[in-house]
């Protein structure tokens, strides 16, 4: 890594409005040094030896992990902070309900005050980098100005980071401001400002995950959904996935989940054994986030902007996400895992008949005091080293969408699948999905919590015009893909999960790409259309009776109860709710009666 610049000589560019801003946050943040990253493997190298020197990186077992290392964050600072991340617009209902909002010369003032002097002694890393592949016309760019190599070594792993991002910067002449500093970790100094219409994130006091890395969540959801309202495309919390069928046909899918339903598994699903002895074939575009924009032939085509995934570790196994786990050998940085005595890392559901010794903290694992992983604990790794990674990821053109998926976990009253009448129905489903809690999430099973279309924690706009931009897709010009709901966490009477999940999901996306081509029948029903259990491939799956009526079956009486509660979440929007979707609620209600 070539030698930092002094702080008077912060000119790195050749756009006059990137030098005068990264000047304009050294003279607020007084750092020793400016460093501007060139993203090149020397930078990374010497960046990860200084790392090691001062014990932000260890270095893990290189037989058995080859480059790939922990580190150890503040055990205060260890999740996303949703109570403490606002969007900053000129009028509170722009924000809208389901955002913190702050004025946004009240939030410049309350967190510059945090960066005064902030960087006194560090170095100031400015980072370019590019979210989406570097000549694709969907990409867009940001800088990151940070004062933690753990965050420029993880952007280097999720974003197209360095020269060639600088590069485009500079031939744009425009970019997203991200300004990033651990501070002291102190959780009563800890911000998360967003302001949508300056296309800026200012960020103090976490050097944890969605807190730092502000290409994720900050960029490319908060930033991205307000700069896709205004150009016409979306930007959504969606995965991407490639079907290939015997015939060779692919099919592409996004999905929008919450957390905890299967969100990753479903984007590197491997197909059951009688799937891959016939040709059938899964192919991962992204695990996260889709940004999807109408293409000439009015299909929509999307990219997945990441670069690498930045995954929880508990739960990921062999079993449960064998793609996950091979993508985990090498060239990964691993944050809060425990450790084993050869130095490998370890969280609670690996299975691989390991022990750990070293637990999230640092000390002796003491399964009594606390888990060897912390619940959060994450892993940063390339997309590329994932086994169905698929070479369309790099499409600049991305790749069209067949068919979008919206899913929750519900234990009762939503079926396996269903189809989504048209569009405007379509977003209303969207609007509507949710997840129940569980008692160890809440302390109160069964507690619906809506969450429409898995944005919730990040749009960056009001849900009222977030719903309207959705609508506004149905133009009568543009071939738009069909909407499907799914549910793999409907349980029977004895609390027992009644379909298998994993692989055989498959089951379920070839019934979608069959109804997106026309072969494949359904039951309409006042929700939508359902596929009766043979017009599934069961082959291989036992199910009972109890299982088939209630994975298959449509309940009256509980669906007049959920859309009266859907109708009731709709109205906490007031006026500003699309009157397109609150007719589509009522239609279906009257369909009900």
């Amino acid at each position: 890594m070539s030698e930092a610049v002094p702080v008077a000589a912060t000119a790195g560019s050749k756009l006059q409005a990137l030098n005068a801003w990264v000047a304009e946050v050294a003279a607020l943040t007084r750092p020793d040094r400016v460093h501007w990253c060139d993203g090149s493997d020397a930078e990374n190298a010497e960046l990860v030896r200084r790392m090691e020197a001062d014990g932000t990186l260890i270095r893990l077992n290189e037989q058995t992990h080859p480059n790939s290392f922990l580190h150890r964050s503040d055990p205060d600072d260890v999740a996303r902070v949703e109570h403490l991340t606002f969007v900053c617009t000129p009028e509170r209902d722009d924000a809208g309900p389901n955002n913190h909002w702050m004025a946004p010369a009240e939030a410049h003032a309350k967190i510059d005050a945090l960066f005064d002097g902030c960087m006194e002694g560090r170095t100031m890393y400015v980072i370019p980098y590019c979210m989406g592949p570097i000549d694709s016309p969907l990409s867009r760019c940001g800088v990151e100005i940070t004062d933690s190599p753990y965050v420029v070594a993880n952007m280097r792993i999720m974003t197209r980071m360095g020269a060639p991002a600088l590069a485009r910067i500079e031939k744009e002449g425009s970019f997203v401001k991200g300004l990033h500093s651990t501070g002291e970790l102190d959780p009563n100094r800890r911000f998360i400002m967003h302001f949508p219409a300056e296309l800026t994130i200012k960020s103090y006091g976490s050097g944890y995950g969605g807190n730092a890395l502000l290409g994720k969540k900050c960029h490319a959801l908060r930033i991205a959904s307000y700069q896709a309202r205004s150009e016409g495309w979306l930007a959504e919390h969606m995965l991407i996935l490639g079907i290939t069928n015997p015939q060779g046909e692919t099919h592409h899918i996004a999905a929008a989940f919450p957390s905890a339903c299967g969100k990753t598994n479903l984007a590197m699903l491997i197909p059951p054994e009688g799937y891959l002895k016939d040709g059938w074939k899964i192919t991962t575009v992204g695990d996260d986030i889709c940004w999807m924009r109408p293409g000439k032939d009015g299909r929509l085509y999307a990219i997945n902007p990441e670069a690498g995934f930045f995954g929880v570790a508990p739960g990921t196994s062999k079993k449960s996400n064998p793609n996950a786990l091979a993508c985990l050998q090498r060239d990964a940085i691993f944050t809060n895992v425990g450790v084993t005595a050869d130095n490998q890392p370890w969280w609670e559901g690996i299975g691989n008949g390991l022990t750990p010794v070293t637990d999230w903290r640092g000390e002796p694992y003491d399964a009594d005091k606390r888990p060897a992983a912390h619940p959060n604990s994450r892993f940063t790794v390339s997309a590329r080293s994932c086994p169905s990674y698929s070479p369309e990821a790099e499409n600049p053109e991305g790749v069209p969408i067949s068919a979008i998926v919206f899913g929750g976990r519900r234990a009762s009253l939503v079926p396996l699948v269903f189809e989504a009448r048209d569009w405007t129905h379509g977003v209303l489903v969207g609007a509507a999905m949710g997840s129940e809690t569980t008692a160890a999430a809440t302390g109160a099973v069964g507690v619906m919590r809506r969450d429409p279309m898995a944005m919730k924690p990040f749009c960056g706009y009001n849900f009222a015009d977030y719903f309207s931009h959705w609508l506004s897709f149905d133009n009568g010009s543009n071939k738009l893909p069909k909407i499907f709901h799914v549910n793999w966490f409907r349980k029977g009477d004895d609390g027992t999960f009644l379909w298998p999940g994993f692989g055989d999901n498959l089951r379920v996306l070839e019934w979608m790409i069959g109804r997106v081509k026309g072969e494949a029948g359904a039951v309409e029903t006042p929700i939508g259309n359902l596929p009766a259990a043979g017009d599934l491939n069961l082959d291989g799956v036992e199910l009972g009776e109890e299982a088939r009526a209630k994975l298959f079956g449509f309940e009256r009486d509980g669906w007049k109860a959920e859309f009266d509660s859907i109708g009731e979440y709709l109205d906490t929007y007031g006026p500003r709710m699309p009157q397109a979707l609150k007719d589509e609620q009522r239609r279906v209600v009257e369909s009900l009666d």
